[in-house]
């Protein structure tokens, strides 16, 4: 089970990488209660994404964990969730941005955000802002109320834990550690991630 890939996103920061089909892609939150927002696009052909919305349907969940798959705007899978050590991720909402600072945190100076730390990692891939999907966000606690109001709760996550991503193609994948005060429990940390050739053990590399 070799490890090809290891690296830290600092707080705040983000960035793009390619995965080859077969080979899995763990995301850590080293420190604990931090998010990261995950998307996706074919590497043949970026007009096909990582949907929310099919992914959601296909599942017929809002909760996606261990076994599920991730699917493409063209229905096709593109990550199986190998292990997950949380179980509370969120695929409703859009990644953090200028505005989401100015209309919801009615902040009008600059803030970072995983729009723009996703739209400038994957720019070397020919993927403009406008083509950036709702993204997976790893590690979010989100409740939907009986009156349809969504909660945005601390993430789940502790010190260490992790999920695992196996590429059913080969793709161009976008991770963040996240941005926003809120989907953070108010502090920001880094988030690890690690490729491997085949799935790691249960326990590790």
């Amino acid at each position: 089970m070799e490890r090809i890939v290891r690296s830290r996103l600092e707080p705040q920061t983000g960035t793009a990488l390619e995965i080859a089909r077969g080979q899995v892609l763990r995301i850590i939150d080293p420190l604990g209660e931090q998010v990261s927002d995950v998307l996706a696009f074919a590497a043949a052909d970026h007009a096909e994404w990582l949907s929310s919305g099919r992914t959601i349907d296909y599942a017929n969940t809002i909760y996606l964990t261990t076994g599920h798959l991730l699917y493409s705007n063209r229905s096709n899978p593109m990550f199986t969730i190998l292990e997950d050590r949380v179980g509370r991720h969120d695929f409703l909402l859009t990644p953090c941005s200028r505005d989401t600072f100015r209309i919801l945190y009615d902040h009008d100076g600059y803030h970072p955000s995983c729009f723009e730390n996703l739209s400038r990692g994957l720019a070397p891939y020919g993927i403009a802002p406008d083509a950036l999907p709702t993204t997976f966000n790893v590690f979010m606690d989100v409740e939907v109320q009986p009156s349809g109001e969504l909660r945005i709760g601390p993430p789940r996550s502790r010190a260490g834990d992790f999920i695992d991503l196996r590429a059913e193609m080969d793709l161009v994948v976008g991770v963040t550690a996240c941005s926003a005060e809120k989907s953070n429990n108010g502090r920001f940390k880094p988030i690890d991630i690690e490729v491997y050739e085949e799935a790691p053990s249960a326990d590790g590399p």
